[in-house]
């Protein structure tokens, strides 16, 4: 077994350790980062829907009160709206998932399920929470759920859910009087429930560890060749070399010419004391020879 194969197997086993560890914390790595993406990415969605809620409000509630009387609107409805233009968006991005859940919705369709419930109560027992993440695991598979709290902060809200009494007689025709009513300024009665699956984040995580492993491997080769090339010049040929003369004055043939490295490392100093023991070999034998 060569020099060259024993350094070769101890290189192949310290890169395969070293890719194995880095791939290792790699993918630990960049999933948390692909899991900071994806929530990114949830907290601009929440942003707009926030801002097509505000606009409705300010902007388009105002407009199409004036026949609440004889006819309903959901339009003017800020969760019509939001839910409204994220299917919009969900077209492109199909992936993502949007709900505003109620505790006491005008809609049932807006009822939490148990999860949901447990998050809006968690809003409710400290105002300061602004979001909760979760992984969920469902029938479809694993999502990356963020949720954040519906407070009522502005006092048109409560035209149509404070009292029955006052809110659009159209609604109250379409909905009843039993549900979405009650609701108090600033009470956190829902919240905006955000879903990615967990698949896109592992889509994510795999892609970049792929990148970051690949450029290890090609580090860890170009090592390899490098250090082999170096090898074979700096030590396998200059060793090689003195093996042959060795051998030759082992035998007694003086004839081969002395080998000398150039340089100052340790395999130019061993060629000196090599030639040097050479001579002395020589002379002691020519004495003997006398």
């Amino acid at each position: 077994m060569g020099l060259r194969f024993k350094y070769n197997i101890v290189l192949l086993l310290a890169c395969a350790v070293g890719i194995t560890v880095a791939t290792a914390i790699s993918y630990v790595i960049v999933r948390k980062t692909a899991v900071q993406e994806v929530e990114q990415s949830i907290n601009l969605l929440r942003a707009n829907a926030t801002a097509v809620r505000s606009y409705t409000l300010n902007n388009i509630d105002p407009l199409l009160s004036d026949n609440g009387d004889i006819l309903f609107l959901p339009e003017k409805i800020t969760s019509f709206a939001a839910r409204s233009v994220f299917d919009t968006f969900n077209e492109e991005f199909p992936e993502f998932r949007y709900k505003e859940a109620a505790l006491n919705p005008t809609n049932p369709a807006d009822l939490p399920n148990a999860l949901e419930t447990d998050m809006i109560e968690q809003f409710r027992a400290d105002p300061s929470l602004e979001r909760i993440a979760a992984e969920v695991e469902t029938d479809e598979g694993s999502f990356l759920t963020v949720a954040f709290p519906v407070t009522i902060y502005q006092e048109g809200c409560l035209r149509c859910h404070s009292d029955p009494d006052i809110a659009p007689p159209a609604m109250v025709d379409l909905y009843g009087s039993e549900n979405g009513f009650g609701w108090q300024l600033g009470e956190t009665v829902g919240a905006q429930i955000i879903s990615a699956p967990m698949a896109l984040v592992e889509e994510r995580a795999r892609e970049t560890a792929i990148i970051l492993v690949s450029g290890l491997a090609f580090v860890f080769l170009l090592v390899f060749v490098l250090t082999n090339l170096m090898l074979a010049r700096i030590v396998l040929r200059p060793v090689r070399r003195m093996s042959t003369v060795a051998e030759k004055v082992s035998m007694g043939d003086f004839s081969i010419d002395e080998y000398r490295k150039p340089g100052k490392d340790e395999i130019s100093s061993l060629s000196i004391s090599f030639n040097r023991m050479r001579r002395s070999l020589e002379r002691a034998m020519s004495m003997i020879d006398v």
